[in-house]
């Protein structure tokens, strides 16, 4: 099991855009507490960094007052990560997604701390999220170490299929990239076998290859527990074209 629950995404646009209608779930709700910190960043941080289904289609211009390069994230855990990424990179803007209470209040409590300001959060499955996502709106879209369902019978329920592709292909800009990061090298080769033919990419890296770690992306605690055990991670970039 990867660091964190995956967390779907999928898109499903009215008139012509492509419909993304995937019944099966590809993360499982697991309960969990939230810790006094977490339960106080979320009542003093979500009026200002909550992000709600019920604003309807959202403009990042209009969410962060400004132009700028606009990550979104998908399943980010207990957003460690992601704020690292946002503290470091200022000058873009960031949107979490994330269905697991205790992370978004982790992710905020996190950001409050670190006195960042250029990130956003959902507390909601990715699915609905996409759905009101504009055509063109994101440079980048980040789905890091998501759950690889291991079993073959389960193997369906893997958030990396061709339908997912477009739908992350659609919100892309052109240009745009889809970064991917995962621990378990038969994901990596699905990943590979999904998006080396999906239509309107391109790999970074060439047909079959991964990408060297970006620095922009950074090491987690199980990356440098697995490095030292001899265990493999591997990125992958795929260019909208």
């Amino acid at each position: 099991m990867s660091e964190h629950d995956e967390n779907p995404a999928a898109a499903a646009a009215e008139g012509d855009k492509p419909v993304y209608r995937r019944g099966i779930k590809s993360f499982v709700i697991r309960a969990g507490r939230l810790t006094k910190g977490q339960e106080g960043a979320l009542e003093r941080q979500w009026p200002v960094m909550g992000l709600e289904l019920a604003q309807g289609a959202i403009n990042p211009v209009e969410v962060f007052g400004r132009y700028g390069h606009v990550v979104l994230e998908i399943g980010y855990g207990m957003g460690q990560s992601l704020v690292q990424m946002a503290a470091a990179a200022p000058e873009k803007d960031f949107i979490g997604v994330e269905v697991h209470l205790p992370g978004v209040g982790s992710l905020l409590y996190l950001a409050e701390e670190a006195g960042i300001t250029n990130l956003r959060s959902y507390k909601e499955d990715a699915i609905e999220v996409l759905k009101l996502l504009p055509d063109n709106c994101i440079d980048t879209v980040q789905l890091f170490f998501p759950d690889p369902w291991h079993k073959k019978k389960h193997h369906k329920r893997r958030i990396v299929q061709a339908e997912f592709a477009q739908t992350i292909r659609r919100i892309l800009k052109p240009g745009g990239v889809f970064h991917m990061a995962t621990d378990w090298e038969p994901y990596m080769e699905h990943m590979l076998e999904v998006m080396d033919v999906a239509e309107g990419y391109e790999n970074v890296a060439g047909k079959g290859n991964c990408v060297p770690r970006p620095e922009h992306r950074p090491l987690t605690k199980f990356e440098n527990r697995g490095e030292k055990l001899g265990h493999g991670v591997w990125d992958l970039m795929f260019r909208k074209v």
